[in-house]
């Protein structure tokens, strides 16, 4: 049989490129998408950055700890605490202590001076008092921190002055003028850190924050809240203190270095990274950078899986009466099914050796796209790892082998007089072993859609939930698509036209070629429409809630007097709001984190129509909450545990509940119970009989450094239009990851399928030029039928496009959001106008190469 399947292969290898191309191709991209999430799982330990000089620094409690029957449940706090005033009295007498201050300060591209204009204003930057890093906007840090970085002067002189500062940006010089939200400072010193290497042995960065350094009179009054502090003392003399004089705060265990469990921590060696500003975002970028690796090989799996078992089985169903002439000749079912199962174990391992040598070459390419667009850090690099390779190739195999299994039955139940057949009519295209496969797959796809719409319909707006749940659909569909075919060919096509002829006799041959193009345009349909619709939801949500006329956002902060000028405004109701987070434990073992807005509940009405399935705002004080129905306990009336942002355990009241939405439905609580929470945004309705300009101009006067919209440009900002190609380059990067590869690939695919059907079809297209047709009708008809076959599959993608956002249509509904179903219209036009280009080109042109010559020359 080997010898056999060899011989085959060299004869009708034109058959076999086809599955060759297309195993290679899938085994290709598991390999990338294996590689880069293996590259993906592990993020190197950082270097200390702004303290890598500093003996010790002591932090105060930054994670809440509370305990649980199944042991200690952890979450980082919104709103770090200071270290115990006590704590600093008692380092104070073990040597030099400095305080350290972050804050942002605007934008760093804000300059004055050296021939150019003020430009920009506040800019992007952390939250006030967080921290920042290199690309946030401009950070601002007390002079005196800057030695333990270390950084050194390399112009001018430390700051002596409030508007004096040392700035550390690429670009900055000695005497320009910086536009901050806290008002225009002279830079009259420059620095730069001095390059040191690690523990490690890696030379750290020169540049890892864009910082301005303030005297620490200026720091202290811009951010009174110290979290963080550095003791010029030994280490162990730095622990006892810190053990011995900090306490636990009452109700929960705050995490820490020292054994006794205290809540300020001591940090020395690698530790002091946990100081620097966000040290977890690399395992945060690459926790995200997993999650779309993730995603994006699932779907290029399926996609893969599907595509080969296709082309292998189209390609048994070409070889009928080759068949046919082996049973005539003696062969036995079992030989027959053994030959065919050996040529897909020949085309297996060198398909899949192949792919794995172009999957090599391709991940790196797809690494550095992922550190350009922004998803990836910038030491992200496809790493040194086997088993992706033998993944992608043990799948590959076991791919092409499963695919021709299934085709080798058919195979072997071949009749002798098949060598007969002239005619390529099928008599059965839906054979009951694909009639029984693919309805199981559909009542499983309607009883699980069902059980999320009765138990659980928050489930289906979650990424993972929309990303997947499209394949079983997909599947279901093509394997029944021979039975949607005629049907579908008669609606399409006018009675009497030899198109339809020829597409409705070999449904076999149509389904095929109609199942790239169905997955093509699920695809497209599904992911992005479900995106959209959901996105449609959130603004619709943010639409009703928002009666505001302006929206004032600051991302670092407004400050109190800036607030008081805000209140005094003419004809202006103000309702300032800060972003907190508040933890619940729930069912006594899970410390669930919500997002919360602090408001005063009486402005909050003037501005906010919250939904609310019970309850009143109005009732929200400094001893209630309003949560939504996500919470195990909703119920108005009902008391809650909670931790508020810095930790303090608090038991509040339920005064009202909110229904779930789409997710952003967080929690309300008053100024009172977000301590450490800064205004980050205020929403102004103009008062009846007020000029709504005049205001605009107040509101602007009282905060130049702030951003302010209207209410619809604020919308249009906060839920902008979605599209393949709308937000930013992560996004469409995104986009690409998930989608794009996998509709490359099935564009392939396509082409590929297309070329192995019109060159089998060579005798056929010879018949109809010897039957008197011209060379020009042959073709028009070859073109008339993979336009008819790409409408199937449009049709059919369509259909599963429409299913799968229906039910998350009837989940929003569920969640009690209305908003209608986004298809995303140009992309899916896009996609059916591609994949028609491309199969009219991958019929026409092997059709026009076979038809070369007189009709009258060919046998």
């Amino acid at each position: 049989m080997l010898t056999l399947a060899v011989r085959t292969l060299r004869s009708r290898w034109t058959t076999f490129t086809g599955s060759f191309v297309a195993l290679s191709l899938g085994v290709a991209l598991l390999t990338v998408m294996g590689l880069t999430l293996a590259s993906s799982l592990h993020a190197p330990e950082r270097e200390p950055e702004r303290f890598a000089a500093a003996p010790a620094v002591v932090q105060g409690e930054t994670t809440l700890r509370v305990p649980t029957p199944i042991g200690d449940r952890t979450q980082t706090l919104a709103h770090p605490r200071p270290v115990p005033p006590k704590t600093v009295a008692a380092l104070r007498k073990l040597g030099k202590v400095t305080q350290d201050r972050t804050f942002a300060v605007g934008d760093g591209d804000a300059r004055e001076g050296a021939g150019a204009g003020a430009k920009g204003g506040a800019g992007a930057g952390a939250g006030a008092g967080g921290k920042g890093g290199a690309g946030d906007g401009l950070i601002g840090h007390p002079w005196p921190t800057a030695a333990f970085a270390p950084y050194r002067l390399t112009a001018g002189r430390p700051p002596r002055a409030a508007d004096e500062v040392v700035a550390t940006g690429d670009g900055m010089a000695v005497g320009e003028r910086v536009r901050t939200a806290h008002g225009t400072v002279r830079v009259v010193g420059t620095a730069r850190v001095v390059q040191t290497k690690g523990a490690n042995g890696a030379v750290r960065a020169p540049v890892f924050e864009n910082a301005l350094f303030y005297t620490d009179a200026r720091a202290t009054e811009l951010a009174p809240v110290s979290t963080q502090l550095v003791v010029e003392a030994p280490p162990q003399a730095v622990r006892r203190v810190v053990a011995s004089s900090s306490t636990v705060s009452s109700g929960a265990v705050f995490s820490g270095t020292v054994s006794s469990g205290a809540g300020a921590r001591v940090l020395v060696g690698s530790e002091r990274r946990l100081a620097d500003a966000d040290p977890d975002r690399d395992a945060e970028a690459l926790t995200t950078l997993n999650a779309l690796f993730g995603t994006a090989g699932g779907v290029t799996g399926f996609v893969s899986v599907f595509v080969v078992a296709s082309t292998f089985a189209f390609a048994v169903v070409q070889r009928r009466r080759e068949f046919g002439l082996l049973r005539t000749a003696g062969a036995t079912p079992g030989q027959v099914r053994r030959t065919v199962l050996a040529e897909a174990l020949l085309v297996g391992v060198v398909a899949s050796a192949a792919g794995c040598a172009l999957g090599a070459y391709a991940a790196p390419w797809l690494a550095e796209r992922v550190v350009e667009g922004g998803i990836a850090p910038a030491w992200f690099t496809i790493g040194d790892h086997v088993w992706p390779y033998q993944t992608a190739f043990w799948t590959g195999l076991l791919v092409a082998v499963s695919g021709a299994t299934a085709a080798s039955w058919r195979a072997g139940r071949t009749a002798p007089t098949q060598a007969l057949r002239e005619a390529a009519a099928d008599e059965r295209p839906l054979t009951r072993a694909r009639l029984l496969c693919g309805a199981a797959l559909l009542l499983t796809a309607a009883v699980t859609l069902a059980l999320a719409l009765l138990t659980d319909p928050g489930d289906l707006l979650h990424r993972k939930t929309y990303t997947s749940r499209p394949l079983l659909l997909i599947t279901a569909t093509a394997l029944l698509s021979p039975l949607l075919i005629r049907p579908l060919i008669r609606l399409l096509t006018p009675r009497g036209m030899l198109v339809r002829a020829t597409t409705t006799t070999a449904a076999r041959r149509t389904a095929a070629l109609a199942a790239p193009v169905l997955v093509t345009v699920a695809l497209t349909g599904s992911l992005l429409g479900a995106t959209a619709t959901l996105d449609d939801a959130r603004a619709a949500e943010a639409r009703e809630r928002t009666h505001a006329d302006f929206v004032m956002t600051s991302e670092t902060g407004l400050e109190a007097r800036t607030l008081d000028r805000l209140r005094t405004v003419p004809g202006a109701e103000v309702s300032p709001t800060a972003s907190s987070e508040v933890y619940v434990l729930e069912e006594g073992v899970a410390l669930v984190k919500s997002e919360a807005r602090a408001a005063d509940p009486k402005l909050l009405t003037t501005t906010t129509a919250l939904p609310l399935t019970a309850g009143r705002i109005g009732d929200l004080s400094d001893g209630s909450i309003i949560v939504n129905e996500e919470w195990a306990r909703h119920e108005v009336g009902a008391r809650v545990t909670v931790w508020l942002g810095d930790g303090t355990r608090r038991s509040l009241r339920i005064a009202a509940v909110m229904p779930v939405g789409t997710g952003d439905n967080g929690v309300y609580v008053t100024p009172a119970n977000a301590p450490g929470a800064v205004v980050d945004r205020v929403e102004v309705r103009v008062k009846e009989g007020a000029d709504a300009t005049s205001v605009r101009a107040a509101l602007r006067s009282a905060a130049p450094g702030a951003t302010l919209l209207t209410r619809d440009a604020w919308l249009a900002a906060a839920h902008p239009t979605p599209g393949l190609m709308s937000g930013d380059a992560t996004t469409r990067l995104g986009h690409f990851l998930v989608l794009g590869i996998a509709l490359l690939y099935t564009a392939l695919s396509l082409a590929n399928t297309l070329l192995m059907a019109t060159s089998d079809r060579a005798r056929e297209l010879t018949a109809l030029r010897l039957a008197g047709a011209t060379h020009a009708q042959v073709l028009r008809l070859v073109t008339l039928e993979s336009l008819t076959v790409v409408a199937v599959g449009a049709i059919l993608g369509l259909l599963v496009t429409t299913v799968n956002l229906a039910g998350m249509w009837a989940a929003l509904g569920l969640q009690s959001v209305r908003s209608p179903i986004h298809v995303p219209w140009p992309e899916l036009g896009a996609t059916a106008a591609a994949c028609a280009l491309l199969a009219v080109a991958a019929a026409v042109i092997p059709a026009g190469l076979a038809l070369r010559g007189p009709a009258g020359g060919r046998r």
